[in-house]
């Protein structure tokens, strides 16, 4: 089953960028009202995934999540939807969700990105938001992220 496209709404923001590590194409709907969302749900056959239990019978398509704790929010979607990713991917941006692309800066654009001392030096990956801008490296936050992800979905194992 290929993963769905999502809309989430303004309550599940963490569970968005969580997903967007995993390489899933996640809207988050910030200041939106209940009716942009269903509209632009319907309009571009996302996903709702919600808190509110009023949005989430007026979008053609929804997740209820009754959980605040995006670890119950993340284990949610995957009992919902089987096979949504669960290893970190660098092709979607946690912030605009725009799509990333490798990134090897010139020397002024290092010292002007956020890039700690010797990731570049290590032959680490760099990627950057086609849409944004925003700079991604493999590193101790991604390492973290990558923990929690797989421990997650060994709670999904029978």
């Amino acid at each position: 089953m290929a993963t769905p496209r999502w809309l989430a709404d303004e309550m599940v923001g963490r569970l968005a960028r969580y997903l967007r590590f995993t390489g899933c194409d996640t809207a988050y709907a910030r200041g939106r009202t209940d009716e942009e969302i269903v509209v632009w749900a319907r309009e571009e056959d996302r996903v709702v995934l919600t808190r509110d239990r009023a949005l989430a019978r007026r979008a053609v398509r929804s997740l209820l999540l009754n959980s605040p704790s995006v670890r119950e929010q993340w284990l949610a979607v995957a009992r919902a939807f089987p096979g949504i990713p669960y290893e970190v991917a660098f092709t979607r941006c946690t912030l605009c969700n725009g799509p990333l692309v490798p990134w090897r800066p010139t020397e002024a654009q290092a010292r002007a990105a956020p890039l700690p001392a010797g990731v570049l030096s290590a032959g680490r990956p760099t990627f950057r938001c086609a849409a944004c801008a925003h700079v991604y490296w493999d590193g101790s936050h991604t390492a973290g992220i990558r923990r929690r992800l797989t421990e997650w979905s060994r709670e999904l194992s029978p």
